[in-house]
């Protein structure tokens, strides 16, 4: 029965794909920073069979929230429920469902409901709210259509590559140096300003000038979780001109007498503007390879400044 105050909404999209592949893109939850644009970082603290706890970060009206999560897996009805564990005011309780319909062997229906209130049941907080499930909602929806219909042909435009370094120190001290980011343009020689605020601990916001081979700056903004003293997740949502997506993780595993820090990136290119900013002849490889390039020269260079910093203070 549902509790008095709270609003029960839906909403749907009809897809181009089989509904077992939509299923399947909707139940791989670690995937879901790179298909919905409001997610930041999804960590599953337990699996125990069709159930799974997991704790999502997500933006909302330009503010990152954070809210753990319960998901009951249906493969066979081709349905997943959640229930917010603990919501992040102003929300007091919220749930749903993601439920899948077949219209045909290619073609599927996504019905997205959601259930919630607002504390204390004050009507400017549901109003937020409403907003809030209405943007992310329809963002949601539309960027899982989008994924799924270009699965195939996005194969050779999204990528994945680490780069790692060696370091005899602490992993707090490599951690330290990359989670304190606003002291970056006294350490690091390719950042110029840094504007980092962190209302929540562990969930920063990080806005950044870099300085580029031919002395021009550009500016970056990502959103990051911080799990100390072992990884750092970002989402970057200010993106350049070759890149509609750009995840990544900062991580620091303790071996025998050393430290392996690593930065790994995923990468979706813009196709669009390959020709504008690399010229009329340029192919797929040739952005891949000077996007990778790029974001190499900036990681690398930054572990191995944070190597150097670890290193003198053993």
């Amino acid at each position: 029965m549902t509790q008095p105050g709270t609003r029960e909404v839906e909403h749907t999209v009809t897809v181009a794909a089989p509904a077992e592949t939509v299923y399947r893109l909707l139940a791989e939850v670690g995937n879901w920073p790179r298909i919905f644009p409001p997610t930041l970082y999804v960590d599953q603290v337990e699996r125990h069979g069709n159930t799974e706890r997991i704790r999502i970060w997500a933006t909302a009206n330009g503010e990152a929230k954070n809210w753990t999560s319960r998901r009951v897996l249906d493969p066979e009805s081709l349905r997943i429920g959640f229930r917010q564990e603990v919501s992040a005011p102003p929300v007091a309780a919220m749930g749903g469902d993601w439920i899948i319909e077949p219209l045909s062997p290619s073609e599927s229906r996504v019905r997205l409901l959601h259930d919630y209130r607002a504390v204390g049941d004050d009507p400017e907080s549901l109003a937020w709210i409403d907003r809030a499930v209405d943007r992310n909602s329809r963002s949601e929806l539309s960027a899982l259509k989008a994924n799924v219909e270009l699965a195939h042909a996005s194969e050779d435009i999204t990528f994945s590559f680490e780069d790692t370094v060696r370091i005899a120190g602490s992993a707090k001290d490599a951690y330290d140096f990359i989670n304190e980011a606003q002291l970056w343009p006294e350490r690091l020689p390719h950042v110029a300003t840094v504007r980092l605020t962190e209302d929540e601990p562990g969930l920063q916001s990080l806005e950044m000038d870099t300085r580029a081979k031919d002395g021009s700056t550009h500016t970056t903004k990502s959103y990051r979780v911080c799990f100390p003293h072992h990884r750092i997740a970002y989402k970057q949502v200010t993106l350049p001109a070759l890149m509609t997506l750009h995840t990544g993780v900062w991580s620091f595993r303790e071996d025998p007498g050393e430290v392996v820090a690593a930065s790994q990136h995923t990468v979706v290119l813009n196709t669009a503007n390959i020709a504008a900013v690399l010229g009329g002849s340029a192919t797929v490889d040739d952005a891949r390879e000077y996007v990778r390039t790029a974001l190499s020269t900036n990681s690398l260079a930054t572990l191995n400044h944070a190597k150097a910093y670890a290193e003198s203070r053993r």
